[in-house]
């Protein structure tokens, strides 16, 4: 195959449909927009979720809940899961990102205790739980809280 041989997919190029380029095409005088009214002049469409003066259905739903706007979103990783190190490495958000552990950090990591640790690692992320701590230090490890 070259590069000259490429070529789009059969159907995903289709030129533009011109309006109001006379009788002929079936698309002169009106250009598909109708005689009179609001869709025929120009600048027409109306903003967006107008129902043409019907109560939207933005409006006609009721408010439900309540979102604070100065929540955090903490991702969690359980201690087990620190076992893919190898021993006395240092474990901090770029790490667990480059392990695959973590995809987007968000607001912070925090560490649980789910789980058996096997590994000593020094572990730097935003927060601990007490058992997650507990058993990091048993195995000889340190948390640092960043």
């Amino acid at each position: 195959m070259n590069l000259c041989d490429l070529r789009p997919a059969e159907g995903s190029k289709e030129s533009a449909w011109r309006r109001g380029r006379g009788h002929a095409t079936g698309n002169g005088k009106t250009a598909g927009r109708g005689h009179k009214g609001q869709g025929q002049r120009s600048g027409a469409g109306g903003k967006c979720g107008f129902e043409g003066g019907q109560m939207p259905l933005y409006r006609r739903l009721p408010k439900r809940g309540f979102t604070c706007r100065n929540s955090k979103e903490i991702i969690s990783i359980n201690v087990s899961m620190l076992n893919v190190f190898e021993n006395d490495a240092v474990v901090d958000i770029d790490a667990l990102k480059a392990v695959g552990l973590v995809s987007n950090p968000r607001d912070g990591v925090k560490i649980l205790g789910e789980g058996e640790l096997e590994r000593k690692l020094t572990i730097k992320v935003n927060q601990f739980s007490k058992t997650a701590l507990e058993k990091i230090e048993a195995a000889g490890g340190k948390a640092e809280v960043i």
